[in-house]
């Protein structure tokens, strides 16, 4: 089992940062990606980015490429994206998801992901 517990979320005015944490535990997960999605209401639940936590392969989504920056920290277990130039249409829910390499290879599918956390809210207003 790996757990994930997402921090940093808030109300931010449009133009802001954030910087969103998530922190990693349970079994080895040397051999994982992990990513941020996220779900507004009445929408599907998005990826934002994705990174492997061996190695330097990152992805950011088109939305948010250029503005997110999603890194990791190995020594803390410790998963992060810092969001600037925040718009309202950023506006949702995002969590952390990890999943491992065996299966679908869309690693921007969100039902390919096995473990979660509970989500954070980020809000900007305008």
């Amino acid at each position: 089992q790996v757990q994930l517990v997402e921090s940093g979320g808030g109300l931010v005015q449009a133009g802001g940062s954030l910087r969103l944490s998530c922190a990693v535990s349970g079994r080895t997960f040397s051999h994982y990606i992990l990513g941020w999605f996220r779900q507004a209401p009445g929408k599907e639940r998005n990826v934002v980015a994705t990174i492997s936590w061996i190695g330097e392969n990152t992805y950011h989504a088109d939305s948010v490429r250029g503005r997110f920056t999603i890194s990791k920290d190995r020594a803390k277990n410790t998963l992060y994206l810092q969001m600037n130039s925040l718009k309202p249409e950023d506006s949702a829910v995002y969590y952390c998801a990890a999943r491992d390499y065996t299966g679908s290879r869309d690693y921007t599918d969100p039902t390919s992901y096995n473990y979660w956390g509970q989500g954070t809210q980020v809000t900007v207003s305008s």
